[in-house]
């Protein structure tokens, strides 16, 4: 099967799809300056210990929560202020989602890389805004899109000239509440752009606490393993020092103090599998 050999920049440092991972990990929500500076600072550590290019993440509004009585954000200035303060001391570019096209210039002042929810892959308008800011530009794979039909949202942004654009796989819906992930889907998309496997939204459990969603963390490791040695560019992980207390997403978070150990056993299976990303059978 034939990879997609061009790679997605970032800054001139950091650089997905080429021969060093990529690692996009934060919290879930700008909760506020303290707490994503105690992430960001942890998790830039551990990143460079292990081997990895390191982009920042939260998002400055979680616009597709269960319940319209979930916490969404401290506001979209607040929350882009704190977001560039924490790429300017921590030296690392950042990346945040972005859900209408009207906001696609205001984010790109702040972000390096602009995120597309899955739920608004096919969205023309909004990839087509993205596009247009040049920057480097996220899409995940809709729960309910095959991952071959995830060229059409690449090509989408690439016909506005913009060439900087990767594929985030996060799991399939099958039934209600529960997500899969079809490791198949990681070689099939990497054939159109460079791809992130999504480790925490791919254990989610969508609604699965009634007015929030639940998540099952015990079998992140076990995916992200397999997509490490199956064959990826970079990697998603949200992560918290206290996930139970997260204002968004904490039963699919990786605790802050086991990340250390998390990337290095991440980084040994991403290691592995190169090693054999040539190997085919005919």
């Amino acid at each position: 099967m034939q990879v997609f050999k061009q790679a997605m920049k970032i800054t001139d440092e950091v650089v997905l799809g080429k021969d060093k991972p990529v690692l996009f990990s934060g919290p879930c929500a700008v909760e506020s300056f303290d707490i994503c500076m105690e992430i960001g600072s942890t998790v830039k550590e551990e990143a460079e210990k292990n081997g990895f290019s390191y982009v920042f993440k939260a998002s400055f509004d979680k616009a597709n929560r269960t319940s319209s009585g979930s916490f969404r954000g401290i506001g979209m200035d607040k929350s882009l202020e704190v977001l560039q303060r924490v790429g300017k001391e921590l030296g690392v570019p950042v990346v945040t989602d972005i859900h209408e096209s009207y906001q696609a210039n205001e984010v790109a002042a702040v972000a390096d890389v602009l995120q597309i929810p899955a739920f608004l892959c096919r969205q023309t308008d909004l990839l087509l805004a993205a596009g247009e800011t040049g920057k480097a530009i996220k899409i995940k794979r809709g729960q309910f899109m095959a991952p071959e039909d995830m060229q059409y949202a690449v090509n989408k942004v690439r016909s506005t000239g913009n060439d900087n654009v990767c594929l985030t796989e996060r799991g399939f819906t099958m039934g209600y509440h529960n997500l899969v992930v079809d490791m198949r889907s990681l070689p099939t998309m990497r054939q159109f752009a460079p791809v992130v496997f999504d480790i925490t939204h791919s254990v989610q459990q969508p609604g699965g606490q009634g007015g929030s969603s639940g998540g099952q963390r015990e079998f992140a490791p076990f995916l992200a393993r397999a997509a490490a040695a199956t064959g990826v560019d970079g990697f998603f992980i949200e992560t918290h020092p206290e996930p139970a207390k997260a204002l968004s997403d904490g039963p699919n978070m990786i605790p802050l103090h086991r990340m250390a150990d998390f990337l290095s056993m991440l980084k040994e299976s991403w290691s592995l599998g190169q090693r054999y990303m040539n190997f085919e059978v005919q």
